[in-house]
């Protein structure tokens, strides 16, 4: 099962891309562990599944998640943990490591 790693300076979902590309897998499933400094993730409001509704954090912030790979497309849910014990979670669309790592584990379906 290979690992990506986020280092500081990179965004996940596009060091997933990356490294889904370079390595050839189109179709995979996805765990992450790890923390960032600035996420953005949706979540629908209640009558409108087709509309997301964006938010920015810009603190430290543990994050677990899981998704997939489809046809080299990462798609990735997670759950972010902020100061004061408090959660929130959804679909990610960026997150940025400046301090921490995260770690994408892929376990190809290929």
């Amino acid at each position: 099962m290979p690992r990506v790693t986020v280092t500081p300076g990179a965004e996940v979902i596009d060091t997933i891309t990356k490294a889904v590309a370079e390595a050839g897998i189109t179709d995979a499933s996805i765990t992450l562990i790890g923390a960032v400094d600035e996420a953005t993730i949706s979540t629908m409001p209640r009558h409108d599944a087709l509309t997301d509704n964006l938010t920015t954090y810009t603190e430290p912030l543990e994050l677990t998640g899981t998704g997939e790979v489809v046809d080299g497309t990462p798609h990735v849910h997670v759950v972010l943990c902020r100061e004061g014990d408090q959660t929130v979670g959804g679909h990610l669309h960026a997150a940025t490591v400046q301090t921490f790592f995260v770690h994408a584990y892929l376990t190809p379906l290929d």
